[in-house]
């Protein structure tokens, strides 16, 4: 028996042809999504804007006890919801020409 007998011998074998691509798969596929899922939490932009920041800005924040279910359901309820008009935004294309 010679070497290229022995080698075509070892190819045609079933672990050679399904166990290790499956393992080689699985293991490489455990590592490469590692690597995916890390590259999320590296490169994401989570920052808490602290209040300081947004006054400087103009929003005011209000305290957490303020505001409540309760309270805006009452504001709404105030509100005349029967008569209103529809008003179009303007569109970040369209310029306002003035003369």
């Amino acid at each position: 028996m010679n070497l290229s007998t022995k080698i075509q011998r070892i190819f045609r074998n079933r672990l050679f042809k399904y166990g290790i691509p499956f393992f080689v798969l699985m293991i490489g596929g455990s590592f490469g999504l590692r690597e995916f899922t890390q590259l999320r939490y590296q490169f994401s932009k989570v920052s808490q804007i602290r209040p300081d920041e947004l006054k400087k800005s103009g929003i005011e924040m209000k305290k957490p006890g303020e505001v409540s279910i309760e309270t805006e359901f009452e504001k709404i309820k105030n509100m005349d919801i029967d008569n209103w008009e529809q008003v179009r935004g303007p569109r970040p294309w369209e310029e306002k020409i003035e003369n």
